[in-house]
């Protein structure tokens, strides 16, 4: 099977687009930067689930579509997202993107009820579907092949950061008023298109790709799934997330349930537990490069298996803490991994495999957040939520075993 960094070159293209890019430094930084930004959206709303939804007047089970709903709207439209952008100039379709994101973010701040709420953040997820898949997809374009593997850390790092840092600061801030974490996120993304628009280079669709509307659509689709594999593995990465943000979206509900922890403890809790992400995503990596990305994916998902079995056990939230970060930093570990794994597929539709990915994710995300609420409510502690993520991530090994994943040879590579 070819490697991620070598199935990147045919991405490169012989414009002089590549000899204006930034360097490789930048291009992380802007990634970096952007995935933190997304990254902290995507969460902003679950540790602020407890206040949002005494102050709408719905229940637990009910305030889970708020995280849902931003899901939704990115799940769904980075469908279409990803096989537009192949065909277009990235550097437009981003600060497109981003313009959207920013106004909605905002205005989520400005609602005054829960539909109205549930309206920006469907909105916020359709603008957020047409930002990340272009940083993907831009990366191997835009740096050299030894330097791709590292670039894309820093856009993981981003994502991990934004638990570490983002959605605490969001907790903190929300101890105040629950609006200002939207406007701050408002205010950070008007900043990032400054830089984005001064220094991300244009990245031109790649050659050949068919045209406008249905047919580019259609057209890139047919020539995705035309790898049975890659059907399977996107099946299997779905069934992962579901369980993954099934879990994650309720950790502060758990908290404030529980453990009595007020709003701004709950933030000062995600960091904890945060911090254990940004460390599988930093040094991740050396173990991917011993064990193979195959094996990492085994051994790393059913490590989160046997986790999620001792945190429901949790006697106190110094335990369940310490538990749940080991848990956050084996997903840290393994999300590159899944990405690898998936852009490896193909060579020629980066920016729509990026968006199935990402529309897997919050496909997942979706079902997770009607799920969770459900099962913290009915079900006794931490019980419910992770018997559903154990159960998921069983399934999920299950389906990329089917898919001939773990064969001797593919262990191997």
């Amino acid at each position: 099977m070819t490697s991620a960094a070598s199935t990147s070159t045919a991405a490169v293209p012989t414009s002089d687009t590549s000899r204006r890019a930034p360097s490789a430094r930048t291009v992380s930084l802007l990634s970096f930067a952007t995935m933190f930004v997304i990254g902290t959206d995507t969460f902003l709303v679950a540790p602020l689930l407890p206040t949002l939804a005494h102050t709408f007047a719905v229940s637990a089970d009910v305030s889970g579509w708020m995280v849902s709903a931003y899901a939704l709207g990115y799940a769904l439209f980075a469908l279409i997202a990803g096989p537009l952008s192949d065909g277009r100039d990235r550097r437009r379709v981003l600060l497109t993107g981003l313009v959207g994101f920013t106004l909605m973010t905002a205005l989520c701040g400005f609602a005054q009820g829960f539909w109205t709420m549930i309206l920006f953040r469907f909105l916020a997820g359709v603008s957020a579907a047409f930002v990340s898949p272009q940083i993907w997809a831009s990366i191997p374009v835009l740096v050299k092949p030894e330097q791709i593997v590292r670039t894309m850390g820093f856009a993981t790092a981003g994502l991990s950061i934004a638990q570490f840092a983002g959605i605490p600061l969001g907790s903190w801030l929300a101890a105040d008023s629950w609006h200002l974490p939207f406007w701050a996120i408002g205010g950070i993304s008007v900043l990032l298109w400054l830089l984005l628009a001064r220094f991300f280079p244009s990245v031109p669709g790649r050659p050949g790709a068919s045209g406008h509307g249905a047919r580019a659509i259609f057209g890139t689709y047919g020539t995705v799934f035309g790898s049975g594999r890659l059907r399977w593995f996107l099946l299997g990465y779905l069934v992962f997330q579901t369980g993954n943000f099934e879990a994650i979206s309720f950790f502060g509900s758990w908290f404030t349930k529980d453990f009595n922890l007020s709003v701004a403890s709950v933030g000062t809790a995600m960091m904890a537990v945060g911090a254990g992400n940004v460390v599988g995503s930093l040094f991740g990596s050396r173990l991917v490069q011993r064990l193979g990305l195959y094996r990492s994916l085994l051994t790393g998902v059913l490590v989160m298996v046997v986790l999620y079995c001792l945190v429901s056990f949790s006697p106190n939230l110094a335990t369940a803490l310490v538990l749940l970060a080991l848990v956050m930093m084996v997903a840290g570990f393994v999300f590159p991994v899944f990405m690898s794994i998936l852009q490896q597929q193909t060579e020629t539709a980066r920016g729509t495999v990026s968006s199935l990915a990402n529309a897997a994710m919050y496909i997942g995300t979706t079902i997770g957040g009607a799920v969770g609420g459900i099962l913290l409510t009915k079900v006794n502690g931490f019980f419910g939520v992770a018997a559903f993520a154990i159960a998921a991530y069983l399934v999920s090994l299950v389906v990329y075993g089917a898919a001939g994943a773990f064969r001797h040879q593919e262990a191997d590579g």
